[in-house]
């Protein structure tokens, strides 16, 4: 028979309660561990580049997972208005292992490594290959969990050239300010100098002055003294 505690309730039937309650914490905390460190792919802090008619671009595609790889599915798709046409494909055994990429297209070639890099060069680019390129992986050891990152390709006949008019004013305002600061405090230590220098000599000749005033003034005095003194 269930003790019963003071307010009537089951200590067994709380003893239970407390079990499923840290048995619900522990599974949210195994949950929130999985995907904080479940797989990511990415095509970089920026996705999307500019490229010239006829040059080789880098499509990059990187992937990462803390709990590791098994079994890691990727392919390069591109997004042909709505029609995904697969450029390559392969299946990463486990990290370290290089892949057998299966090639699709004749001007696409893999650059990847096993060291979760999967991306692709595009060779002798045309306007036709303006578009979203799209890479996806799943790893078979997060349950088939995926994840996928697009990269937008923009081609062009030339590069813009970047106007730098408006730095070089800037620059040279500042440049001007600089020097402007650097005149007058070599103007004012200059002044300050020949002031002081200034303030010296005044200083020496106020000195001169007031010494032969007194030898005058001693000299006129004894000679008073001499004269005043009664012979015998």
């Amino acid at each position: 028979m269930a003790s019963v505690d003071g307010t009537g309730a089951s200590v067994s039937g709380r003893l239970r309660s407390g079990d499923l309650l840290h048995a619900g914490l522990a599974v949210a905390l195994l949950l929130g561990v999985w995907h904080v460190g479940g797989l990511e792919v990415t095509t970089g802090k920026v996705s999307m580049t500019e490229a010239i008619n006829g040059s080789t671009v880098l499509l990059p595609c990187s992937y990462m997972s803390c709990i590791g790889i098994r079994n890691l599915y990727f392919r390069w798709e591109y997004n042909d208005n709505g029609t995904l046409l697969k450029y390559c494909q392969a299946e990463i055994p486990m990290a370290g292992v290089e892949p057998k990429v299966e090639i699709f297209h004749s001007r696409v070639e893999f650059v990847g490594s096993s060291r979760g890099n999967i991306s692709i060069l595009l060779k002798n680019i045309t306007f036709e290959d303006a578009g979203d390129y799209i890479c996806f992986a799943r790893n078979q050891k997060e349950k088939n969990r995926n994840h996928s990152a697009t990269f937008t390709l923009k081609v062009v006949d030339q590069l813009k050239e970047v106007d730098n008019t408006l730095t070089v004013i800037i620059v040279s305002v500042l440049g001007g300010v600089i020097g402007l600061v650097i005149i007058v405090m070599v103007i004012k230590a200059l002044v300050v100098h020949f002031l002081l220098k200034d303030d010296e000599k005044n200083k020496e000749c106020l000195v001169s002055s007031s010494g032969n005033d007194n030898t005058e003034n001693g000299l006129s005095g004894a000679k008073a003294d001499n004269k005043g003194t009664p012979k015998a």
